[in-house]
């Protein structure tokens, strides 16, 4: 598992991937989130919003290098956040963004309660 899309295809294999903006504050909402990826070519807008929304709900979100296309090609669906909701999974992909730099927003956190 050398990059951030292993990563996220086993997430989506598992289960433990959510795609999409809507199913993204779902997650958030209902405490299942452990960690919010960007694509690197969605909008401004989206970019703010997936960001405000992972702060409000004090899960770390990351920008990644991942293109919209490359998402739809390996996940099967064109999507530009990707929601990762299993807590080593959501750590793995953390170490490969650099989650404790200016990258994220929030460092990862062990999940002992939901929002």
């Amino acid at each position: 598992m050398s990059n951030i899309l292993d990563i996220l295809t086993i997430c989506r294999k598992s289960g433990n991937l959510e795609l999409g903006f809507d199913p993204m504050k779902e997650a958030l909402s209902a405490g299942k989130a452990y960690a919010v990826i960007a694509a690197a070519d969605i909008s401004p807008k989206t970019e703010k919003e997936a960001r405000f929304f992972a702060e409000k709900y004090s899960v770390p979100y990351a920008r990644s290098d991942i293109t919209l296309d490359s998402a739809q090609q390996r996940l099967g669906k064109r999507a530009g956040i990707f929601t990762v909701c299993e807590s080593g999974l959501a750590r793995k992909a953390a170490e490969l963004l650099g989650a404790g730099s200016e990258r994220a927003s929030a460092p990862l956190r062990d999940k002992a309660s939901p929002h």
